[in-house]
């Protein structure tokens, strides 16, 4: 089984560019980061499926994610108010490169896309997960990660050839 300093070096920095997609914001991303290992280590006896133990980390991080997002907020976000709080963020920040107006776009296209979508699709195309992983993450099957997935390529089609 891994000890908690594996499980840092090997999972530190891909957990904190999935959160950074989720979140947007660096300095967010970076503390909840810190919340979701520090919960992993409080927990990290429960574990006994030493191949579940990515999935398991990144569920974590997720709705770290998720409360990070709706924090606050006295009515639910819809996902339009979602996407609008992310792309100020994304055009705000200056952890951006601004230069490369093609992945700046396909960023913005990412963040109209629901929380749902966006989370299956980043944990697919920059995680390489396989569709029963990212079920785990996002407690759904592994049928309705590819629907999911394959609605929301179609939609960051669809916003790029705007």
């Amino acid at each position: 089984m891994l000890n908690f300093t594996e499980l840092v070096k090997r999972y530190q920095e891909p957990l904190y560019w999935h959160l950074r997609r989720l979140v947007v914001n660096h300095e967010d991303a970076r503390d909840l980061l810190q919340e979701s290992l520090l919960q992993a280590w409080q927990k990290l006896d429960s574990i006994r499926d030493e191949g579940a133990v990515r999935s398991w980390l990144y569920k974590i991080a997720t709705h770290a994610a998720y409360r990070h997002l709706h924090r606050n907020r006295i009515h639910p976000l819809s996902t339009e108010e979602l996407s609008n709080m992310l792309l100020e963020r994304l055009q705000s920040s200056s952890y951006v490169d601004y230069e490369a107006e093609g992945l700046l776009r396909f960023q913005q296209a990412i963040l109209t896309l629901s929380e749902q979508q966006r989370t299956v699709f980043t944990l697919r195309y920059y995680d390489e997960m396989s569709y029963e992983e990212i079920a785990r993450v996002v407690d759904s099957t592994p049928q309705s990660c590819r629907v999911a997935y394959h609605n929301a390529t179609k939609r960051i089609q669809t916003y790029l050839k705007e």
